[in-house]
Order: C-alpha cells, then structure tokens, then sequence
C-alpha cells in the first residue's frame, strides 16, 4: 500500500500521519491516524473518524518521549497515558520525532504563557478607546509570537546539534572503513542521516525566517508600549488599593452613621472594627431567621417537686436546675485517687519570623483550580499538620464527657451540637495553611492521664487527600471521622469544603451520632486583611432515637443587623417537635434553652412564615477558652495547639511531629523548610510512581489480552492504610475508614516494622 509522504514538520504546523500503535498482546500493533495540533497527540481508526471519534489524546506538555530502536518510539505523560508507536522507516520516525519535540517545546512554552498571563494582560486606559484597545492587543500578540518563535530556533538548534554529530560519527566511521560488504550499509546509514539533518536544517532554515521577518516589521515602539503597560499597570494597582481603602471608609462612615440594636454592638465586632482599614468584608445576602424565641409564660418557671426526672416533658422543672440535675443524678461518689505527676505542657513556641511574601503572587495563577495539588512555600502555612489540626476538634473535649453522663437524649443531643460549634472556634484568627500530610503520615495524641482520652489520625489517601481519626475516651464516648478537603480559589475568597462523615458513639446509651462540616471561606485574597468565615447548615442526627440538631452557620453580612458568626439550632424529636433551642456564635460561646410551647408566627421576609417557640431561661453550655498571652505572635495557636508538635518520645516514625520540614518552620528557618518541603514531595511523588510500576507488574495477564480496564486498575494508587480499614456503617449508612486497632500496643512494645519511610 502507497503511503503518502508526510511533510517537513515546521513550528507551529498540524502534523499528520499514519503510524503503528500496540494494542495487546493479541493484536499487537494496529494502524492508526495521528494528528499533531496545538501540543495534543491525537489518534484515531481512520481518517473518516477524525470529524466525530477521537481514540485517544496525549497533552505534550507533560510527555516524555523516548526513542527505543531504528523505528520504535514511546510517548507517556508519568503513568497515566503511554503510547507505543512504530513507524515505516526511520527516517518517518525521525520525522515524526522532530515534529513532536517542536510542539512539545511549544506547549510548555504557551503552558508557562498561560501561568504569566495575570502578569501580562493589557491594561486600557479609559481614553484610548478602541484604537488603544486594538494597539496593546497586536503588541502583546506580536510578543508571543516572537516569544515562540525563539523557542522553535532553542528547539531546532538542539536537533541540529543532535543529528550533526550522528552525521559526523558516521562520516568518521566511512572514512576509515574499507571496501567491503559493509561498505553499502554504512552509505545507507550516512545517508538517511544526512536526510534527517536536511530536514532539522530546513526547520530551522523555516523558524529563522519567520523570525527575521517579524523582527524586521516593528520598530521601537514595541519598547515604548512595553514601558507604557507597566506604568499604567502600576497606576492601576495604586488605584485599586486606594479604592478598597475608600469602601472601607465608607463602611465605618455608615456604621457610624446607622443606629444598631444593642446585639450588634458585641465585643467580637468591635475588635474587629479596630482593623477596618485593612479590612475588606464579604457581603452576603442576609437570611431571614427561620424561628423566634421569646420567654415562655411564667407559669412554667413554677418548680414541681413530683415532676424531677423528666426533662423532656412540658412541665415540672425550672430555669435554674432542668440541665444540673440530668448530670447531677448520673454522677458518681467521688472515689480516693493516687495523684499521678501530671507532664508539663510547653506554653510557647518560637515567634512567627517577619517574612513577607505577596499571596496574590501566587494565588492569581490558582484560579479555579485545585489547591490540595498546586505546591505552596511554607511561608503560607502554620506549623502544623492538617493531621494535627484535626485533633485540635478535641479541645473542647469535656462537652461529649458531659454528654455522656446525660440521662435524656435530647440533653446529650445539646451538647454533642456544642461540640460541632465548637470545633469551629480555633479557626476564627488561624489564616495559616496546615500541611498537607504525607500519605501514610500518622499523628497520636495521648492525653489519657490528663484528660482521660487520646486519639490517632492517619493520612489515608492522597488524591484525593483524606485523613482518618479516631479518638476513645475512658468517659465512654468514641469519636471517629473521615475528612477529604475540596478547595477551590475564586479569585476574591478561597472556599474550603471539607466532605466526609463524623460519628459519635456513646457507650451507655448506645446513642450513634453522625454529622458533617460546613465550608469555610478565606476572605481577602487581594486586597487587605485576611479573614475566615463559617457558613453553611449540619443535620446532628440520633440514629438510635431519630432526635435531630439542626444548625445555621450563617454567612457574615455588612448589612445584616445580626450578631456576626451567628449560629442557631432546634432540637427536635422523631416526631419533630421542638425541645430545645441553641444560639451563639460559632467563635464565642453557645447557649441552650427549653423549648415549652411552639406555635406559627407571622409570616416574614419572602413569605415564609416563622415559628415562634417560647423557652426557658437561656443557659450557657460552652465557652471559647482564652488564647495564651502572645498568640498573635504564635500563629494565633490555643493552649492546645501549641503543644501538637511538641517532641513525643515513643511515637510512630509516621508521626507528624518527626517531619524536618514542618520542625524547621516552627524552629523559624524558612527557607530550609522550603527546600525539605519539596525533597519529601519528592520522595512521595517517586514512591507513587514505584507503588504503580508494582501494581502494573502484579496485574494478572491471562492468555487472551490485557485489556483497558485491567491496566487502568493496576495504574491505580493501591495504598493500603496501615491502623484503618475502610468500612460500611450499618446504622448511619456511611463508608469509612475506621480504626482496626493495634497502634496503642506496637507503641507499647516499640514494634513499628510495618511503618512506611516517608520522611
């Protein structure tokens, strides 16, 4: 069959053409139609499909490609995709290698064009109008062609010095060979060498030329545009700073200017007032409150002594003693212990190096995409592990030991929603980013003696990142959750929303509670102080009784005449009546109240129509401890978290408190931290790699094919994580990972053989 002779590839052209593709080992090599456009490598069964079926296609800015012999060739991109081609002839081959490696470098070129490009975008000035529009469009048109340009002449000049060597090996080798029967072999060689010479020569013949006549066409007024974008990119960026300043004078103005009732007016607000001029807030559209409290008819307040042990009823119990006496009859005589010495706890760590570094620098080219795999310096983070950060959910622990003494489901169900609330209230000055741990990374803490739990994380995956965590407390109640981060960067604000499940399981009762998070929200990202937000709604559910807390993060809004970080919540049975009320603030403290009568109110904003519950006293069920003197200067860590990474001895070799780059960071040397950060990306990245070059090798190979399927499931991350196991809740109908055990007891023996080596 005639084969029509492909081109001289040129920068910048469509290549096209027929090559051999492997397929399986059944039918070995096929023939397939390859087209090269724009750094994508795609092929197809036949010309005809080009217009509607696309077989495959390969991005050329993250390939390697590799020559195996005289007509072999292989493109892959790290794992995911490899392509093993065959050509007729080598001289074909050299051809179609030549045409790759043009748009290879062309790709990355445009790739890192596109990373530069918030660098680079015209800036207009209102007065040029279209025509300066037009103007500073050619010009920077025109400098990413010459820019392209000169990538084509680097490339062609690397293939010519490449093949003129081989030309002049051959040649040498001809001189001194003699007349023989290997003389005609050595012509052919020389031969097709000099072909591919020919054929990079006039590649690069053809990129000078495009070059020549493009630089011949402009004059200096490329310079004078140039200087002129980056003073009008300046003056620009003096404006739009000075224009958030001015909002941000207009707020406090009309904040002056406005009578607000008294719950606005709170501590929280007025602290943050003193930031305004660094400060630029999120408005959001306020939400009408779905229920109204107001105090219950006196009646209710009178105390009835025959009525004492039923705190769900309606009636017989005061404001004063309904919830002391639900943990007052459960409690037991106190016993005589043996005073244990109690460890000492470090109250400092070193101070935050004054190192500044422009977010927006980096974070202009993260749009839209996401975080979790876009490597960050350390200069954004905090010291400690996103392993660690989630045990931080245990400060607050003494809510689920109060929980656990309650008689009434509904109580319990008070305070395992303060919990949640609570898990909140570290976050509300921590603008740092935690590290995102290594897969298999661990972290223990042990606060058995003082506290009388301690729990294990364990990094479970990696793509996507997902920690395990379990935590057992000699007070009977057990806490396990898996979180997976989802974020994404929209310019203005960074959204974090965690996905995943956390349970809570009380031994006594045998109450099974389950619930999720709220997404978080980093404001800020351009221009003035950072700030974090919580907002969203969590369903606390009681799978043994059907009891369910429904709480309101709401979002933070300028205009709202609400108390900032607001959350409210309804307790209500299987049946959905009401018992109790919460409200607070998510960064403060939360309160709780009985409910006594309900009944539908007006109807309020768009409609809806509100129920009004009347309700007891309001009693305070949790309280955020104060931060530790000079926590501004300490990453705005708790008591807690500045012990997190404090050396353990007897830990796992897993443990996050090991890890250099995060030691080297609290230790304030920054930059040694940055480059161990990216030696263990690194080393996790080539581990990977080495995991599923093993699983491709341990695939099964039958003796009819290996098929598609098989080898995208042996390409697969098949990490198993070492203390968890992934499995099916029967009750809450959740998927997994929970703790398997044996952690505790090879820390007891200094058995950890089966740990992984990633540090």
């Amino acid at each position: 069959m005639s084969e029509t002779k492909p081109p001289t590839p040129t920068p910048g052209d469509t290549y096209k053409g027929w090559l051999f593709k492997w397929t399986n080992y059944i039918k070995g090599y096929q023939r397939r139609w390859f087209v090269l456009s724009n750094g994508l490598l795609s092929y197809y069964r036949t010309q005809a499909e080009m217009g509607h079926t696309c077989r495959g296609t390969i991005n050329l800015a993250t390939a390697n490609i590799a020559v195996e012999d005289s007509c072999n060739f292989v493109i892959s991109n790290g794992g995911a995709q490899t392509y093993h081609l065959k050509a007729n002839t080598e001289v074909e081959r050299q051809r179609w290698i030549t045409a790759l490696e043009l748009a290879k470098a062309r790709a990355v070129h445009m790739q890192a064009e596109s990373d530069d490009s918030g660098d680079d975008c015209p800036a207009v000035p209102p007065a040029s109008g279209q025509g300066g529009s037009c103007r500073n469009s050619e010009v920077q048109s025109t400098l990413r062609t010459l820019n392209s340009k000169v990538e084509d002449l680097a490339t062609c000049n690397d293939l010519i010095v490449k093949h003129g060597s081989a030309l002049q090996r051959s040649l040498s080798e001809l001189e001194g060979l003699r007349v023989g029967g290997d003389m005609g072999e050595k012509i052919r060689q020389v031969t097709e060498r000099a072909t591919l010479f020919r054929i990079t020569s006039n590649a690069m013949i053809n990129a000078c030329g495009d070059f020549l006549s493009l630089a011949q066409s402009h004059s200096k007024r490329w310079q004078k545009a140039l200087q002129g974008e980056r003073e009008q990119r300046v003056r620009l960026e003096e404006t739009l700073e000075q224009l958030a300043k001015q909002h941000n004078h207009l707020e406090r103005a009309f904040r002056g200017a406005t009578v607000l009732p008294p719950s606005f007016s709170s501590p929280t607000l007025g602290n943050k007032g003193e930031d305004d001029d660094d400060n630029e807030f999120f408005d959001a559209m306020e939400d009408p409150a779905e229920f109204i409290t107001v105090p219950a008819d006196p009646k209710y307040h009178r105390r009835s002594g025959s009525n004492v042990s039923g705190l769900s009823s309606e009636t017989g119990m005061d404001d004063q003693s309904f919830d002391e006496l639900s943990l007052a009859s459960n409690s037991e005589s106190p016993q005589p212990l043996e005073i244990e010495p109690v460890r000492q706890r470090r109250t400092r760590i070193p101070d935050k190096p004054n190192y500044y570094l422009n977010l927006w620098s980096i974070m202009k080219n993260c749009i839209g995409k996401e975080l979790s795999k876009i490597p960050m310096p350390v200069n954004f983070n905090e010291p400690l592990s996103m392993l660690q950060r989630l045990s931080e959910d245990l400060e607050y622990y003494e809510l689920l030991d109060k929980a656990a003494k309650c008689q009434s489901s509904l109580e319990q169900m008070c305070y395992v929603a303060a919990f949640t609330v609570s898990s909140y209230s570290t976050t509300v000055h921590r603008t740092g980013k935690p590290f995102n741990p290594l897969l298999g990374e661990t972290f223990e803490l042990d606060r058995l003696k003082e506290c009388g739990y301690r729990s294990l994380c364990e990094q479970v995956s990696h793509h996507p990142p997902a920690a395990a965590h379990h935590a057992v407390s000699e007070k009977g109640w057990t806490l396990r959750q898996e979180i997976t981060l989802s974020s994404k960067f929209r310019g203005k604000y960074l959204s974090i929303m965690p996905l995943g499940a956390i349970q809570c399981v009380f031994d006594k009762s045998n109450n099974h509670y389950s619930w999720k998070k709220v997404t978080t929200t980093v404001h800020n990202i351009i221009v003035g102080k950072l700030w974090i937000d919580q907002s969203g709604e969590i369903d606390v559910v009681n799978h043994r009784t059907g009891d369910r807390c429904h709480l309101k993060f709401a979002p933070y809004s300028y205009f709202s005449r609400d108390v900032p970080r607001k959350v409210t919540g309804v307790v209500t049975d299987k049946d959905g009546k009401a018992h109790y009320v919460l409200s607070g603030t998510w960064d403060d403290k939360m309160e709780f109240s009985r409910v006594m009568q309900s009944s539908k109110g007006e109807n309020g904003t768009e409609g809806k129509q509100r129920t009004v519950y009347q309700t007891l006293k309001a009693k305070e069920i949790w309280k955020k401890n104060p931060l530790p003197e000079g926590a501004e200067s300490m990453y705005f860590f708790s008591s807690l978290a500045l012990t997190l990474n404090e050396p353990e001895e007897g830990v796992a070799p897993t443990d996050s408190r090991l890890r250099p780059d995060q030691r080297l960071m609290e230790d304030g040397r920054w930059d040694e931290a940055n480059a161990e950060k990216q030696r263990l990306e690194e080393k996790q990245r080539t581990t990977r790699r080495e995991r599923e070059r093993e699983a491709v090798k341990a695939a099964t190979v039958t003796e009819d094919s290996i098929n598609e399927l098989s080898l995208k499931s042996a390409h697969q991350d098949n990490y198993q994580a070492l203390w968890f196991e992934k499995l099916d809740d029967p009750i809450s109908g959740d998927t997994l990972h929970i703790y398997k055990g044996g952690y505790w007891e090879a820390k007891e023996q200094g058995c950890w053989d089966g740990c992984p080596d990633i540090f």
